[in-house]
């Protein structure tokens, strides 16, 4: 773990590649050295039905959500909220100087007890993505 995933208003992909923001918080995220490499999902999900602030269409949003598998000291999990956030922001601060874009972020945990899973991503990805931080 972690998932990465963000909502997005519509109107948010005429102004952002989406592509490269999925790169930059999985880079942002691997640079943290605390999730490992194989368990790293990211996903958006774009909202086509949306009402912000005064209800205008330019007015924007991207909703990060991290979830990771509980057990993480809490200054840890500060520190990678604060690395991931910090590198949506800077990758999103042409769109934030120009736009009406409301960018936020939020980390919860999973509890492991009620979160079964399954991957055979590890055996393809060799000695990088076999360590467990």
């Amino acid at each position: 773990m972690p998932h990465l995933s963000f909502q997005y208003s519509a109107n948010v992909e005429q102004w952002v590649d989406l592509h490269q923001f999925c790169r930059v918080l999985r880079d942002a995220a691997v640079a943290t050295n605390v999730f490992p490499l194989a368990g790293i999902r990211v996903r958006g999900v774009r909202c086509n039905h949306c009402e912000i602030a005064d209800g205008s269409m330019e007015m924007g949003f991207i909703d990060i959500s991290v979830r990771l598998r509980g057990g993480r000291e809490l200054e840890v999990r500060k520190q990678a909220t604060q690395s991931i956030f910090e590198a949506a922001e800077s990758f999103l601060a042409p769109v934030l100087d120009r736009r009406p874009l409301a960018l936020s972020l939020e980390m919860r945990d999973i509890d492991p007890n009620l979160s079964p899973k399954v991957s055979s991503i590890r055996r393809f990805l060799g000695e990088a993505g076999n360590h467990d931080p």
